[in-house]
């Protein structure tokens, strides 16, 4: 089980909330006991650090952000190992960044890593490393990190622990809002219901939160956020009680390996398709081949990712292209057979299927 744990729910701005993590790290410890192995994504250290400068409101400026989060990642680190060194259980840090899960190389490396911890009987407590991350920090907090932690580790569910009781119908603040209980599938009518981040403290919003359990979703894993502030509310979850928004797995489960390709990568390039392509990207699962290409956009190298895009500008595809830019633009719109003569012999694929993740539903396509 992949727990995440967001900054709002351990502070808002000015103190650290040492009651509500005390009771979090206790409801951890049961769900160990039942024999449930456990990683944390823990935000908090951007509040910590705050909180030890006196400051109030997050900063904007991002080296300013970056030292903040220097300044409280080793507090939040000491309050993880003496909470749960009380219960006899050990804390293992691990930081990484979202280059460190774009190599499949070191995806894979810290997939063992993660393991080996787990096997050792000690809890990862997982954040981004912050203090060397540029993008990251403004890229959804540590929600879209916690998604990519399920595929690390092949957990079998997400809780995202918020400063809201879940999703809502409307903004939760206004009169009459109901908290849906159960979503089967996350689609635009469901995004359309996320805002942004509410906290001093996160940099996430609902809207983030949504991506990442679409993301663990579509792997096959259920999820939930759930408020964070609610008492026990990890133990009562795990005895049956009715909390939070539950977000069911999705029949069609994305390998480990897709989902990496889909959500780890940065695409270095754009390939737009005609009509008929992208219906058959879509609808039949097959390979992108260079008849159905329409234009060329970025500068790539064989085995970089890039986006696939439809007439209508919809992103409908990821995949690992086979061949460089330039020679992709060469071959834009023709036939395989011919294709494959200015390739030198090379298989005529742009992305082949096996390396190609389909974004939209085959009804929204």
């Amino acid at each position: 089980m992949v727990v995440k744990i967001g900054s709002a729910v351990l502070s808002d701005g000015g103190t650290f909330d040492r009651v509500a993590f005390v009771s979090l790290v206790r409801d951890l410890v049961r769900l160990r006991e039942q024999g449930i192995e456990l990683v944390v994504v823990s935000s908090g250290a951007v509040a910590l650090g705050m909180e030890r400068m006196g400051r109030t409101e997050r900063p904007t400026e991002m080296a300013a952000l970056q030292a903040t989060a220097a300044i409280g990642q080793g507090r939040l680190m000491r309050l993880w190992e003496d909470e749960l060194g009380v219960y006899g259980v050990r804390a293992a840090q691990v930081l990484l960044t979202h280059d460190d899960l774009r190599s499949r190389k070191r995806f894979l490396a810290a997939r063992h890593t993660l393991r080996a911890v787990i096997e050792m009987g000690a809890v990862p407590i997982v954040n981004e490393n912050d203090t060397v991350a540029v993008e990251e920090i403004k890229m959804g907090d540590n929600d879209m990190l916690s998604a990519q932690i399920v595929s690390l580790v092949g957990a079998d569910f997400l809780c995202i622990v918020s400063d809201v009781e879940g999703l809502f119908d409307r903004n939760p603040k206004e009169p009459g809002a109901v908290r849906l209980e159960t979503v089967e599938h996350i689609d635009a009518s469901v995004e359309a219901r996320a805002g942004g981040s509410g906290s001093r403290v996160g940099s996430g919003g609902m809207r983030t939160k949504l991506g990442a359990v679409r993301q663990v979703t579509e792997m096959g894993v259920s999820a939930i956020i759930v408020g964070g502030r609610t008492p026990r509310v990890l133990s009562r979850l795990a005895a049956g009680e009715t909390l939070g928004t539950w977000f069911l797995a999705q029949p069609t489960r994305l390998s480990s390996r897709k989902h990496w390709i889909a959500y780890a990568l940065r695409p270095a390039g754009t390939l737009h398709v005609d009509a008929g392509a992208g219906r058959a990207l879509v609808e039949k699962g097959s390979s992108l081949l260079p008849i159905g290409l329409t234009r060329v956009d970025g500068d790539f190298e064989p085995g970089t990712c890039v986006r696939i895009v439809d007439p209508a500008g919809v992103e409908i595809a990821r995949g690992l292209v086979g061949h460089d830019a330039e020679d992709v633009r060469r071959v834009v719109g023709l036939r395989s057979e011919r294709a494959a003569e200015i390739l030198a012999g090379a298989a005529a694929e742009i992305v082949h299927r096996d390396d190609l993740v389909v974004l939209v539903d085959v009804q929204a396509g």
